[in-house]
């Protein structure tokens, strides 16, 4: 492992460096209206293609030769902005303020050039998405959704009608990286998925890896989703929200002190709980049924080179009928603590200590005096990333972090009417992750380069049980390790590499590869989410799945930038993939390891992509062809395999997304889907026993739900804002389902009433025709 990052180090040190006559300048981009920094701004010389991009906090760095230059600075939907510095005098750092563009709707913006990263940029299958954008989306409910619009997004499919879990090339839903302010997200669904815990309001920015993921990030194989919440006003009192048929929010955000410090506190609540006291019928009255979430932030900056930023996290769901007869609840908590540190005008860094838990609780009273089942996954992280701009074509990142997991997957109290007490504990588990990497993006004429190292250490740590399982596959043996031994460890490298060959100012060709290595899975055999589902930890007999993934693509951008396309195909493969047996235990099974299938698995597709960004139409439709195969052994105790398509499996995938301003007042929307159905094992016979008929299965994953495709549309309008008025208000109307599909979410096989020897396939389905109406503020 030395050799190869020394020699990782040597080809870096001996491609091109940067001229030592060059003199460097620095600063940060913020919007002039807020003073939110801005992420991937646009600095470039006029009279030539130098330049660069501001990185998550808008800092940039830009090596200049003496003299006078005048420099273009602009992002998607701001005003271009040219400035002039003489870098033979002594320059502080510069800060750089962008207004929001306010061109007319039915105009295409001809003030310049706009950025042309869809082509220029080494990154592919990486997709940001415009808080903006996402907004103009149809909702459900008129809930806007973050997770609802990634599902819209070629690679990305939805896990069924009302799910919040997503599947990205041919991973599971427990694949996917979902960060808030850099702190893991394990369970992103409200209302048993109907819903995600992003609240629009508290967002910033959302950006989706599908494939060439960077070495700073690990830990899941298919993708990463990494959401920053807003940092706070800058300039002054700010306040917004809504009130929709289903929930209410508020954001307020201010100055802590006028461009030093701000804050930003945000919450949403729903209140079906409230509809359901109106009810007449006591059975359902007296039930429980509401989510919410509060977000909280602030940043204070010390000095030009130290800032520091606090947010946090918190929602959760509460399920209760006829006053905890039974009652479920679950939640998520975060906590970010991040110190910015600026060296000099070329090294950026990044000091981040951050908390995640998850946990749920379920109850019951009918029959017994008490029920209760608590289980919850918490970790601690510290992490310390670099930022080194060697010059404008030369980047390097270098980071080591370490996270502690602790998973306690349950712990079951019951007291019967007897009043005899059992206590049930599922054994709990810990691990330590840590990671080191090394990453470097540079230029070399019509090439942009990207590679990377990760290294990561995985550590089973005491107290822990250890079974030893026999040829069989079942439990032979248990081993207990007492507190703070390491008692298995798993360790490999993470290579990463991009290539992007600029044909053309319009575009270019892309290519990718990336291992990454996962440690913590999911058990759950159902595609839909569910808060019982367990999380557990690679251990002795689990080893860690890898995957390996080649993508290549072709980008151009039409009409000055105004349309962006492209077209990528991958192929991913993956070791050590995860599978249950047949009619497994999940639930409150000590001895899970021993329900468990291992072997590789198999995706490769095609993803069409074509979005625009400006004028009174804009939107993206997008296209996916795609498989997924799973070789999974048949059995512990016997010879080879069983090969099937993944129960997310799905061999095409549209979606159509438009935005209509017309004027002023009214806006339009629409989005339309269309999916193969998912894989579903279906009975394939029957016989009976005993006079019982029983169904009997033999291709797994062998059968196909229906087709799924559905249309919504909304329509806003903004009332007319009288001169010197700061109230702002708009009408969102939307109707989800327009022509009325019947979904197919499940089917199930049950006898004939009148003749048992038929059997019937039974469908169920969620979502008819539901209209909207939601009611926007802001002052």
């Amino acid at each position: 492992m030395k050799k190869l990052l020394f020699l990782f180090l040597v080809l870096g040190m001996r491609l091109p460096g940067f001229s030592q006559s060059k003199i460097t300048i620095s600063g940060q981009i913020t919007d002039s209206t807020n003073g939110e920094s801005l992420i991937g701004a646009t600095v470039k010389l006029a009279e030539s293609n130098l330049g660069c991009s501001s990185n998550e906090y808008g800092f940039f760095s830009l090596s200049l030769s003496p003299g006078k230059h005048a420099l273009e600075v602009f992002y998607v939907g701001y005003n271009r902005k040219t400035i002039y510095v003489n870098t033979a005098e002594p320059q502080a750092k510069l800060r750089i303020q962008l207004s929001p563009s306010s061109v007319s709707l039915n105009e295409v913006k001809i003030e310049g050039k706009a950025a042309s990263k869809n082509v220029e940029s080494v990154e592919m299958s990486t997709i940001n998405m415009p808080i903006a954008q996402i907004k103009k989306i149809p909702a459900f409910l008129g809930e806007v959704d973050i997770i609802k619009a990634i599902q819209l997004l070629p690679g990305v499919s939805t896990a069924g009608e009302g799910s919040s879990g997503f599947f990205v090339r041919g991973g599971n839903v427990d694949q996917n990286l979902i960060l808030l302010d850099e702190a893991n997200v394990y369970n992103a669904a409200h209302l048993f998925g109907f819903f995600s815990v992003f609240n629009p309001d508290a967002v910033k920015d959302v950006k989706l890896y599908k494939g060439g993921i960077p070495a700073r990030y690990g830990g899941r194989l298919a993708s990463v989703l990494d959401v920053r919440m807003s940092e706070g006003n800058l300039k002054k009192f700010e306040a917004n929200g809504g009130i929709g048929l289903l929930s209410s929010r508020l954001t307020l955000q201010a100055p802590i002190v006028k461009d030093k410090g701000s804050f930003l506190i945000s919450g949403r609540r729903t209140y079906i709980d409230a509809f359901l006291k109106l009810s007449n019928n006591p059975d359902i009255k007296n039930n429980q049924l509401y989510f919410y979430d509060f977000n909280a932030k602030a940043n204070w900056k010390f000095n030009e080179n130290n800032r520091v930023y606090l947010s946090g996290y918190f929602g959760r769901d509460i399920f209760g009928i006829q006053d905890d007869l039974a009652k479920i609840g679950w939640g998520n908590a975060t906590a970010t603590a991040r110190w910015n540190h600026i060296f000099s005008e070329k090294l950026f860094s990044n000091t981040t200590l951050i908390y995640s838990n998850y946990d749920y609780t379920l109850g019951a009273t009918e029959g017994l005096d008490k029920f209760e089942w608590n289980s919850n996954i918490e970790d601690f992280n510290l992490k310390y990333d670099l930022n080194y701009f060697a010059s404008n074509n030369d980047v390097w990142r270098a980071g080591i972090s370490s996270t502690h997991h602790r998973f306690k997957p349950g712990n079951i109290n019951i007291q019967l009417d007897s009043g005899a007490t059992f206590d049930f504990n599922l054994d709990a588990s810990s691990a330590l992750e840590s990671a080191v990497y090394l990453e470097r993006e540079h230029k070399i004429e019509r090439f942009t380069l990207s590679y990377g190292l990760r290294y990561t250490l995985f550590q089973n740590i005491g107290k822990g049980t250890e079974y030893v399982l026999n040829a069989e596959g079942e439990v032979s043996d248990t081993i207990y390790h007492p507190t703070g031994k390491i008692y298995n460890t798993y360790n490999g490298l993470e290579p990463r590499f991009g290539l992007n060959y600029l044909i053309d100012e319009n575009s270019s060709l892309k290519s990718s590869y990336n291992r990454m290595r996962q440690h913590a899975q999911l058990a759950s055999n159902s595609t839909a989410s569910s808060p019982l589902d367990i999380w557990f930890l690679a251990s002795p007999n689990v080893k860690p799945q890898i995957a390996d993934q080649i993508a290549a693509g072709y980008f151009r951008n039409f009409n000055n930038n105004a349309i962006e396309a492209s077209v990528e195909v991958y192929y991913k493969w993956m070791q050590n993939s995860i599978d249950f047996k047949n009619q497994a235990d999940l639930l409150l099974n000590q001895e899970l390891e021993a329900e468990l299938r291992f072997g590789r698995s198999f995706a490769y597709g095609a993803e069409f992509f074509v979005r625009k960004n400006e004028g009174a139409l804009t939107g993206f439709i997008s296209y996916t062809l795609s498989r997924v195969t799973k070789v999974i052994d048949v059995d512990a105790t016997l010879p080879g395999t069983e090969i099937y398509p993944a129960k997310y499996d799905k061999t095409h995938d549209i979606a159509v997304v438009l935005a209509y301003e017309l004027n002023d007042k009214w806006s339009f929307g629409s989005s339309f889907v269309y999916a193969t159905g998912l894989a579903a094992t279906f009975p394939s016979g029957k016989f009976f026993y005993k006079g019982v008929l029983i169904p009997s299965y033999t291709e797994r994953n062998g059968g196909r739900l229906p087709a799924y495709h559905r249309l919504d549309i909304s329509a806003s309008l903004k009332p007319t804002k009288k001169p010197k008025q700061k109230w702002e208000s708009e009408w969102v109307f939307g109707i989800y389902n327009v022509y009325n599909r019947h979904n197919t979410y499940s089917i199930n096989f049950k006898q004939n009433a009148s003749n048992p020897r038929v059997t019937e396939a039974e469908k169920f389905y969620l979502f008819p025709i539901i209209p909207s109406v939601t009611y926007n503020f802001k002052f």
